[in-house]
């Protein structure tokens, strides 16, 4: 098994809300994607281990589409995230509170398909978007 990619940011927001931000389906379509060409039209989320969450991921021209689905292995309110993609890969997301900020870490499996600094950088490109959205809303 190949190590796991690590991504972080610090978010200038406390936990509670950065948890509700990245949790919450009304504000997960409005920064999860990669890149501007693309969007999150619908996301579901049964935060609860065992529950599903689904993200729609689409090129915003129509051309492409997929469904982000995984299963909860455990969650820790305020604290941390353990899901199971649908191809068996781990993810791993903590949130850790440092004077009034919030510092998120995602580790994850890399898949076989794309280079790992591809995948590093398209993830963290995600997590940049929810920064930015967390802190100008």
């Amino acid at each position: 098994m190949k190590q796991q990619i690590e991504i972080s940011s610090l978010v200038s927001a406390n936990v509670k809300k950065v948890w509700d931000y990245y949790t919450n389906p009304k504000h997960i379509t409005s920064w999860n994607f990669a890149d501007p060409s693309w969007h999150c039209p619908s996301a579901t989320v049964n935060l609860t281990k065992g529950g599903v969450y689904n993200a729609r991921m689409e090129a915003k021209d129509g051309s492409f589409g997929f469904d982000f689905e995984a299963i909860f292995d455990e969650v820790i309110e305020n604290s941390s995230i353990a899901y199971t993609l649908g191809d068996q890969r781990k993810v791993l997301i903590k949130f850790l509170e440092k004077d009034q900020k919030t510092e998120v870490m995602i580790a994850f499996d890399p898949e076989n398909e794309n280079p790992v600094e591809m995948q590093k950088d398209g993830w963290q490109s995600i997590l940049d978007n929810f920064k930015k959205y967390v802190e100008s809303n």
